[in-house]
């Protein structure tokens, strides 16, 4: 059960306008695709299925079946993802976290790790230029 800060978030980020998101809409998307990008390079690659896996889904796009937990989740209209997986190829967290008969071959997290402050100015210089356009501080 949410909690009552959880709640609160969740009410002023309902309060964005719709012209606001849809400007940050495309440092979303590019962000994501950032991070994909970074994770195509660092993919072991033995058959390639996982690279190919790989999926960006963007502002109220669902991602693949089993891509997230077991199945699929329908981005809210501010948020984007990155997902590893689908119906075929269900083994990225066990290449990311390794077994124990295999060692962890990450490639998610170093990804992220790689593009997250890149990402984070994009997305905040973004929500900064749409909120003066919106008529904002």
């Amino acid at each position: 059960m949410p909690n009552n800060s959880s709640k609160r978030l969740e009410a002023r980020l309902n309060a964005i306008p719709q012209e606001v998101l849809d400007d940050l809409r495309p440092a979303l998307l590019k962000g994501a695709h950032d991070i994909a990008d970074a994770m195509e390079t660092l993919v072991p690659e033995a058959d390639g299925d996982l690279l190919g896996s790989i999926t960006v889904t963007g502002p109220n796009g669902t991602t693949p079946p089993y891509a997230a937990g077991g199945g699929n989740v329908t981005m809210k209209r501010n948020q984007a993802a990155v997902t590893v997986g689908n119906t075929d190829v269900r083994h990225g967290h066990l290449q990311e976290f390794g077994t124990v008969h295999h060692d962890a071959q990450p490639f998610m997290r170093p990804a992220f790790r790689l593009k997250k402050t890149k990402v984070q100015r994009r997305i905040a210089a973004a929500v900064r230029k749409a909120i003066k356009k919106a008529g904002g501080a």
